[in-house]
């Protein structure tokens, strides 16, 4: 059996490979949001354990280690940043601009 190979096939240039607006680490990214530029950093979940965000798509907790996004409006500050499920930002566009919470979930 031969040795596996990890180089890209058909030629393709660093700056043709998919994710190529990444950072130096393949984290973080720029999206257009609500008429606006917006950095997008992905989070691994094992950092921020004993933490827990609560996803302005669903009105759900993300629960201490699960991976997760956050976003944050590209100028910004600290306080500005939203921690969201991955299914939830990438539907960001489909959701109501109101998403309402069910009698029994926590009001925090």
């Amino acid at each position: 059996m031969s040795p596996r190979h990890n180089r890209p096939r058909g030629g393709e240039t660093p700056d043709e490979r998919p994710g190529a607006g990444l950072d130096r680490f393949g984290l973080e990214r720029t999206e257009e949001y609500l008429g606006e530029e917006w950095k997008v950093r992905h989070v691994a979940g094992a950092a921020a354990a004993g933490k827990r965000y609560r996803c302005p798509g669903c009105d759900q907790e993300i629960p201490s280690g699960t991976p997760h996004l956050v976003a944050w409006p590209e100028y910004g500050g600290v306080d500005d940043r939203r921690h969201w499920h991955k299914a939830c930002w990438n539907a960001k566009d489909r959701r109501t601009s109101r998403v309402q919470r069910s009698r029994n979930a926590p009001k925090y």
